[in-house]
Formats: C-alpha cells, structure tokens, sequence
C-alpha cells in the first residue's frame, strides 16, 4: 500500500524539495497546499498518513491549520515546521498535536522525524 502525505507550505520550491524528501523514504503519493485552508481541506478529503505543515502560511497559519486537523482527526501525523524556532511556538505546536517541530533549513532532522513515526 502506498504511503501518502500531505505537504502544505507557501512555496513550491520547498514543497518539491521536501516531495523529494519523503520519496525517497516510500511516499509515493503527495498533496499539496499552499495556505492552511487548502492543509485542513485536503486532510479532510484525503487522510493521508503524515502531514507536514509550514508555521507560517497565508489564510491559516500551520497552528492553526494542526488544530483544526487534530480535532477532525486527532491520531493525525503532523510535523511542523517552521524558519522561526522559538520555543514558544514549538511547545504550542507540540501541545497541539505536532508530533515533531523542524526549524527550517535543517530538513536532515525530517527523515529520522518522519521514520520514527513509522516505526
């Protein structure tokens, strides 16, 4: 069965980046939003087995969005992620339902995130 995931985030170069990310650990097919009311839409629409959210998007922020995603489903897998790792926002990410917070650019922590999801 193919795994699937949801990635949400402002830019298409990171959206591809990290479509290349997870390919390469078995996702096979991918949704894409570019704000957070296409996020919680699609996870409505299609579950799909993770979900990684950008912290800051248009519409809906990536807490926002988690939010709304765990109370619709709240054994949801979503990561965060976000260029601004303040603490703050990653215990709220956290204590939202996020399983895991990434400061961006450092995606090498999103594989060991992802697997341990899986695992």
């Amino acid at each position: 069965m193919s795994k699937t995931a949801l990635i949400a985030d402002d830019s298409r170069f990171l959206r591809n980046l990290l479509k290349n990310v997870l390919h390469k650990e078995g996702f096979t097919v991918f949704f894409e939003a570019s704000d957070g009311i296409d996020a919680v839409s699609l996870y409505k629409e299609k579950t799909p087995d993770i979900v990684l959210l950008d912290l800051t998007m248009p519409t809906l922020n990536g807490i926002d969005a988690l939010k709304r995603i765990i109370d619709f489903d709240p054994k949801a897998k979503v990561i965060i992620f976000s260029a601004m790792g303040q603490n703050r926002l990653m215990v709220e990410a956290i204590n939202s339902g996020a399983k895991d917070f990434i400061v961006k650019p450092y995606f090498n922590e999103l594989v060991p995130a992802v697997r341990k999801l899986f695992i």
